[in-house]
């Protein structure tokens, strides 16, 4: 069943089409990647997506519910939470805080609050929560250590970390993988798989190929703003129409 459902989604930018009458269906607990060339359309219809562009033209369906039109934060309150291609954090704050201050910003509990004391138990459920996620993805061991000292690849956990205190239903990266090493990659893809086993759904866009290749259950191709194909890992690899977007098959071999 389509957890996310893409109509005509359209997007102008003076006469540009940035995005162009893009249909989608993204099923529940699925992996569905996004990818194409340099300025295909793919962050433009994350922003779409999310609530912060508006669009041109198009409906987006998410749970059953039209959401075209909503804020981003009106979207992200309905379970649809996106990353961004730079790790946003907050760096001067622990992993833990980080993570716990997330969960504020979403549960409502305002600082005031939080340091008169009057929603202690809702701050120590916070706090089990938070650690049950960073243990989750493997930096219990840095809960103290401060984001700004983290490697390149353990920032981008810690933003993913922030991103499911909001408890999404759809987990959107834009491109989580970028500036990573061959052995962070494979362990952030690790552990994009070990989130989707738990039930969550994953959308993400992302550059590196190999790892989206061996990532995703479904593969969406954008290409001047325009859906070209979509399809499994297997089909999108050997897609005529693919590859001479890529301007060479060693592009999107696997």
């Amino acid at each position: 069943m389509a957890l996310l459902e893409l109509r005509g989604v359209t997007k102008y930018f003076g006469g540009l089409a940035a995005v162009n009458n893009v249909e989608m269906n993204v099923n529940e607990g699925e992996i569905r990647g996004l990818i194409g060339p340099n300025g295909a359309g793919k962050t433009t219809l994350y922003n779409l997506i999310t609530g912060f562009y508006p669009l041109t033209e198009g409906k987006i369906r998410y749970d059953g519910q039209d959401i075209t039109g909503l804020t981003p934060h009106e979207i992200a309150k309905r379970g649809l939470v996106r990353t961004f291609q730079a790790s946003i954090l907050f760096m001067t704050h622990t992993v833990l805080d980080s993570v716990m201050v997330a969960y504020h910003l979403h549960s409502g509990i305002g600082f005031a609050r939080r340091f008169l004391g009057t929603a202690r138990d809702k701050e120590k459920k916070n706090e089990a929560k938070s650690l049950e996620i960073i243990n989750f993805l493997g930096l219990g061991h840095l809960r103290d250590e401060l984001a700004m000292n983290l490697p390149h690849g353990h920032q981008r956990a810690l933003g993913i970390a922030m991103a499911l205190a909001a408890e999404p239903r759809i987990l959107m990266l834009d491109e989580p993988v970028t500036g990573m090493n061959p052995t962070e990659t494979q362990h952030m893809v690790g552990l994009i798989k070990k989130i989707r086993d738990q039930g969550m759904t994953v959308f993400v866009v992302e550059h590196d190929m190999r790892a989206v290749m061996g990532l995703s259950d479904r593969i969406t191709v954008l290409s001047f703003g325009k859906k070209i194909a979509e399809g499994t890992p297997q089909e999108i690899s050997s897609n005529e129409d693919v590859i001479e977007a890529y301007l060479g098959r060693e592009e999107i071999v696997a």
